[in-house]
């Protein structure tokens, strides 16, 4: 590991600076002005926590024993859970019970001693309301029993807080609009030009986790050099690896309280698991430019393997004893540490990939003349070994998740276990993956609080970043390995980038459609983050490539928008990741809070500690700082 800094700095661009540190100013005020009135915690009983309301059940029949019972929208084939139980021995015609306010959910109103089941009701709660449930019988008759739901206070408007930080980074995006419009008048750029000096930039920044500049997709005379073809970086790439990075830390901190911020309990997508295949996607794309430009320059194979290998232990050994759960708890113990993790999969997805790229790719690979168009699988044909190896690993990956058979589990199993399946399998979470790391890590080194156990109530360990699933993030690489070979494949053919970047995305997307049926839970093989599944590798990756596409076009060709700000953390993206986690819980990441359950106050404080990691990119790279490994 080392931070790279030339002995010559820049002086600092005032107009970025200042636009952050009025986000952080306004931002800081949500907390003060928005939490007692939008979201009411005033009239919020103190026993409620965030995603909760208050029903009171109210009987009005004769039947002695009554069970209410509950089950999420989210929980797919889930048992119910019992929510309040009626007792003949204690008189009281009410109970009041707490609900969950994340999904719709179901309530059914059972006879316990007839074993009949009354009535249902399907509602949707909001959070920290007060309801109640009103269980009559039509007639004095038992054998007609309604219920209704009535809202007894209107809870308060807990996503109001998301519209206002929305609001100001309006507010902050017309100021950094303001000062691109001033950036682009001759005057202003000759100023920042002689200040600047990217050439320099551009050196240090350049390595395997980084982005080539513009002259490493041509054959450029390096001593030619003028200020009229001074080689730009692809900022496309370092923006949108910035952009997956600074959500990835934002949903890290928290993502103000929200569940559609956190990730998803097994099938399906929210927005944090997104993130980190998009960073993979990019990390594969760099590596080809990367590797290409170093081998053209002349650097041997062999010497490049080495620096490769090392890299890998690096991160490896970073996330192993750097950023591991329990190292605030105490000594580090062997017999706890998670030994797979997010920088872990990192570490083996780039040692494959860059590996399998160092083995077959060409140093002076030709651009496709712009005349040639009619070859649209050039760039996959000349490449076919290291498809044909991704082609072995992925049918390595759906034999083990298939059929491996895993004891007391059905044959490629792939669900959450715990109450889903209608109880009868609690204790196969995730199946053969969970089967493999329990037989190479052992139990206590994975993770023991999977996403799973908030809706599916699981109750085993289980690893969202375990073995298995590090095949499909090798193959989530190669993709992006495949949109570094178009790069330069078509270098300054921006037609046929796009194109093909569109292309990918269409034919990932048809795939992600045949094998999920356009079902969340009734495909073959859904997607789902904690497996790392087939169809969530093909939908990411239709994802990304569009995205991919967008920036491109709009950073790269037509240079209407800078990338600011994910570009700055995009460029030291090693260092955000490792600090973000490392000062999680140090003041002014993060500071006690008035109302621990105010969305508004978890907001605030999630969104000024990743704008702060904003800034320290922003300004390690006017400093020409960067950390590289």
């Amino acid at each position: 590991m080392r931070l790279a800094r030339p002995h010559g700095t820049s002086g600092p661009c005032l107009l970025p600076v200042s636009a952050l540190i009025l986000f952080l100013l306004l931002v800081g005020c949500t907390s003060s002005s928005i939490s007692p009135q939008a979201e009411s915690y005033s009239r919020r009983p103190a026993h409620l926590k965030m995603d909760q309301a208050i029903l009171l059940i109210n009987y009005e029949l004769p039947i002695e024993k009554l069970t209410i019972y509950w089950r999420s929208d989210q929980c797919y084939q889930c048992l119910y859970q019992t929510l309040a139980v009626k007792d003949p021995t204690k008189e009281r015609s009410s109970d009041m019970a707490v609900v969950d306010t994340r999904h719709p959910i179901n309530l059914q109103i059972n006879d316990t001693s007839g074993k009949r089941e009354l009535c249902r009701k399907h509602y949707r709660f909001r959070e920290f309301g007060n309801y109640s449930l009103w269980v009559k019988a039509n007639h004095s008759s038992t054998k007609n029993v309604t219920c209704e739901i009535i809202i007894n206070q209107n809870p308060g408007y807990t996503n109001l807080p998301i519209i206002i930080a929305f609001l100001i980074y309006v507010a902050v995006f017309i100021v950094l609009s303001l000062g691109s419009f001033l950036l682009r008048l001759n005057s202003v750029q000759n100023w920042l030009y002689k200040r600047m000096n990217p050439v320099e930039t551009d050196r240090l920044i350049n390595s395997e986790l980084g982005s080539p500049s513009r002259a490493d997709l041509g054959s450029q005379d390096a001593h030619q050099v003028t200020w009229s073809n001074v080689p730009q970086r692809l900022r496309s790439l370092d923006t949108f690896r910035g952009l997956a990075l600074i959500i990835m830390v934002f949903v890290n901190y928290g993502g103000g309280g929200y569940w559609f911020f956190k990730h998803q309990s097994w099938n399906g997508l929210t927005l944090a698991d997104l993130v980190f295949p998009w960073f993979v996607f990019i990390m594969g794309t760099s590596i080809h430019l990367s590797l290409t430009s170093m081998l053209r320059r002349g650097n041997s194979r062999w010497k490049l393997f080495w620096k490769i290998l090392w890299r890998s232990i690096q991160l490896f050994l970073i996330g192993l004893f750097v950023i591991n759960e329990n190292y605030c708890r105490g000594p580090l113990s062997w017999s706890e540490i998670r030994i797979m993790g997010v920088l872990q999969r990192l570490s083996i997805t780039y040692l494959v990939v860059s590996v399998l790229e160092l083995l077959f790719t060409k140093p002076l690979a030709d651009p496709i003349p712009q005349n040639r168009t009619c070859f649209l699988l050039q760039d996959v044909v000349l490449y076919w070994p290291q498809w044909l190896i991704i082609l072995v690993l992925e049918a390595a990956w759906l034999c083990l998740t298939l059929l491996l058979p895993v004891d007391g589990c059905p044959m490629g199993y792939l669900g959450p276990g715990g109450i889903g399946d209608f109880g009868k399998y609690p204790n196969c979470t995730g199946g053969a993956a969970r089967y493999i790391d329990y037989l190479v890590l052992g139990e206590g080194h994975v993770y023991q609080r999977p996403s799973s156990n908030v809706i599916y109530k699981t109750t085993v360990p289980y690893d969202p970043e375990g073995i298995l699933g590090t095949v499909n993030s090798i193959v989530m690489a190669f993709l992006g390995l495949q949109a570094g070979k178009i790069l330069l494949f078509y270098k300054n053919q921006h037609k046929q980038v796009i194109v093909r970047f569109f292309t990918w995305s269409l034919v990932m997307g048809v795939i992600s459609a045949i094998l999920t049926k356009c079902s969340t839970n009734e495909g073959f093989i859904p997607v789902n983050k904690n497996l790392w599944s087939i169809s969530y590798v093909t939908t990411l990756s239709c994802f990304a490539f569009f995205l991919l596409l967008l920036i491109y076009f709009l950073v790269d060709v037509k240079r209407v928008w800078m990338g600011a700000p994910f570009f700055y953390p995009g460029m030291n993206s090693i260092l955000v990741y490792v600090g973000h986690e490392v000062f999680e819980n140090y003041f002014p990441f993060k500071w006690k809070m008035q109302d621990s359950q105010s969305h508004a106050q978890h907001l605030t404080q999630n969104l000024v500690a990743t704008s702060i990691w904003v800034l320290i990119a922003y300004i390690l790279y006017r400093k020409r700082i960067f950390w590289k490994i």
